[in-house]
């Protein structure tokens, strides 16, 4: 699938969106039910889980952060937060230089657990991308370049 680049708004671009959309959501679809399975068994849900992926690249997120990234209320965000806390996958400390602003940071058995999914994950994508051709494993090489320069990915 070489994407199209001559008229930015043509049906070229168009059908090339289509097909990566379809490939995104076929990947998505693959990942995910395979995903569902494993974090089930550790009673995480899939917000759980995406909180503990954000919480696995950042030192620590405030209650405000997390809501932000999460697209929830605060409320909603405290909700996670106390769900994964007794499941041990996170903890809240007070910030040293305001011991009322709550930090939340992930745990060793939170980072354990993100390090597999992405495991699985990753064992998940190299089965679909071992059937691709060269032309299309080119296309979403360009798709991740161009997603990273927007930083979306």
């Amino acid at each position: 699938m070489k994407l199209s680049t001559s008229d930015p708004q043509g049906p070229t671009l168009t059908a090339d969106a289509n097909r990566l959309a379809d490939f995104v959501l076929f990947t998505q679809r693959s990942c995910i039910l395979n995903l569902s399975t494993k974090l089930n068994k550790g009673n995480v849900s899939f917000p759980q889980f995406f909180l503990l992926a954000y919480l696995s690249s950042e030192e620590y997120l405030t209650m405000s952060d997390i809501a932000k990234k999460m697209g929830h209320s605060t409320a909603a965000a405290t909700g996670l937060v106390d769900r994964l806390e007794k499941l041990g996958y996170v903890e809240r400390v007070h910030a040293a230089e305001d011991r009322r602003k709550i930090m939340v940071r992930i745990t060793q058995k939170g980072v354990e657990l993100v390090s597999k999914m992405r495991k699985e994950i990753a064992t998940d994508l190299a089965g679909i991308l071992s059937e691709m051709d060269e032309d299309q494993a080119e296309a979403v090489e360009h798709t991740k370049r161009a997603l990273k320069s927007r930083e979306i990915a």
